[in-house]
């Protein structure tokens, strides 16, 4: 064989085993696909066969998509905005109009026929009127029932007794990479359907008691925020807030919440409020006109730091199920049950439990007085724990006064005013230094090194330890909610207790 028959046939070799390899590539995601059926399989245009349907693996969407937008709302706000507000742009709203009372909208679902409505709360906190226009154009005004801005929902009410109440469904079975739709009024467009899949579950990204346009959040919102959002890929826009995530069935799973985003439109992450924690706050706001939470009383890593965490303790992340409880509030339900620091809670009665992410989201369901029975691994020691949850207001106190010995015991850090030099070096407008550790603080527990730079407590922004004590203030609960810059840049936000 002369060369340039040699080259010849090495490029026909070359060639099939390329072809040969992407098909194995292209063949290995199908789900227990038998090798047998391989070589028979064919390749189609992308239309639809005769008969106007679709193949039988088709996700089908459109019996959701009519049964969700019947029960999807508009709901236009009125709000009165300080001079400091205008010109910002809002994450969940869009760009306002420099006045002192300007226009928002969102979405809401309807919950009930006569007339209750679920929505975010912060598509309704500080409105002074609101609106809601029904998907067959019929306006009527509404009143708040309440608000929540631990879970960041709300309930209003409208006069009327025919609405189309949406279908329920158990979030708990939701499976990541199951198909779903988000509906509502991105942009103040027309009911819109947009459809993706789930792509994590129990996800919190720290938004809750968020400080917006440079203002401290409330204080409620600080108090016990609950984030365990369903995330998903389906497109979520300003607007949408509040609206529905549905599975292919039409039945509610999630109030949507919140983008990641860059730019404040979507980017191909949306998050969703778990319906079955909804029901329970809906129904206590339409009961009572308030929340009353069951607690438990103990403390856990911040998810942000929970890996790191756990590597302190000689723990390998992942080689645990469960969440890592740091601390244990004197007169808690956890104290009376006899659980201690280093307790790994893996099941709340039948449900396991995979994370504190989780944990929370569990606990939040429960009223006071739920009794519980708690599965925990103690060193190597399986044991069981029978706990009835108290009232919100149950805890004591906690001590307020960051120079105090006993809360300066318990963060595990000393800390310094940044120098006007550095905060302009680094265009830093706020912010106070963590100059020390105590190795068995809770600083150090929760990963957080000398270096590190906290820029906020409770959404009020630091400067001094006094600030730190008037942020301390805002607590609830001895739930104090953290923003900092570590000494590798990454930002972070995270909860600690400071129960005695």
């Amino acid at each position: 064989m002369n060369k340039f028959g040699l080259i010849a046939v090495t490029a026909v070799v070359a060639a099939l085993v390329s072809f040969t390899t992407f098909k194995i590539m292209g063949s290995s995601n199908s789900v227990a696909a038998d090798p047998a059926d391989t070589a028979a399989q064919s390749i189609y245009f992308a239309k639809t066969p005769e008969g106007g349907r679709a193949p039988s693996n088709t996700p089908e969407f459109t019996q959701a998509a009519a049964l969700v937008t019947q029960s999807i709302v508009h709901i236009k706000v009125k709000l009165n905005r300080t001079a400091d507000d205008n010109n910002q742009y809002d994450p969940y709203y869009g760009s306002r109009q420099p006045a002192a009372q300007v226009m928002a909208s969102g979405s809401g679902v309807v919950f009930s026929k006569d007339g209750y409505i679920v929505t975010n709360n912060h598509v309704v906190e500080g409105a002074t009127e609101i609106e809601v226009i029904l998907t067959d154009k019929r306006i009527f005004p509404a009143k708040l029932v309440g608000r929540d801005p631990n879970t960041d929902l709300a309930v209003i009410r409208i006069n009327t007794n025919d609405l189309k109440a949406i279908g329920i469904g158990n979030s708990d079975d939701v499976q990541i990479g199951e198909w779903v739709l988000a509906a509502g009024y991105p942009f103040s467009l027309n009911t819109t359907v947009t459809a993706g899949i789930v792509s994590a579950k129990e996800r919190s990204i720290g938004i809750i008691g968020k400080p917006e346009n440079g203002q401290p959040a409330t204080t409620s919102a600080m108090s016990s925020a609950v984030e365990a959002y369903i995330q998903t890929d389906a497109a979520i826009n300003p607007g949408n807030s509040g609206g529905a995530l549905v599975n292919t069935s039409g039945q509610l799973i999630g109030i949507n919440a919140a983008i990641a985003s860059q730019t404040g439109s979507y980017e191909g992450y949306g998050f969703a409020i778990p319906v079955n924690l909804a029901k329970k706050i809906v129904n206590d706001l339409i009961k009572f006109g308030m929340v009353k939470r069951g607690l438990l009383g103990v403390s856990f890593p911040s998810p942000a730091t929970e890996d790191q965490f756990l590597i302190r303790q000689g723990i390998k992340p992942g080689s645990i199920q469960g969440a890592y409880v740091t601390g244990v509030q004197q007169g808690s339900a956890a104290a009376t049950g006899g659980l201690k620091p280093g307790d790994i809670i893996q099941q709340i009665d039948d449900a396991k439990i995979g994370s504190s992410v989780e944990l929370s989201e569990r606990i939040a369901r429960h009223n006071p007085g739920d009794k519980l029975s708690l599965s925990i691994k103690r060193g190597n020691e399986a044991i069981k724990a029978e706990v009835t949850l108290k009232a919100q207001d149950a805890t004591p106190e906690p001590d307020k006064n960051p120079n105090s010995p006993a809360l300066a015991s318990k963060l595990g850090a000393t800390f310094a005013p940044l120098s006007d030099a550095f905060k302009q070096h680094y265009h830093m407008a706020t912010g106070l230094a963590v100059t020390g550790v105590d190795p068995e603080g809770l600083f150090a527990q929760i990963g957080i090194q000398r270096g590190a730079i906290i820029l906020s407590i409770n959404g009020r922004r630091i400067n001094s330890t006094s600030d730190m004590a008037n942020a301390f203030k805002t607590a609830s609960n001895g739930i104090v909610r953290f923003e900092c810059v570590t000494p590798d840049g990454a930002r972070i936000v995270f909860n600690l207790s400071l129960g005695a």
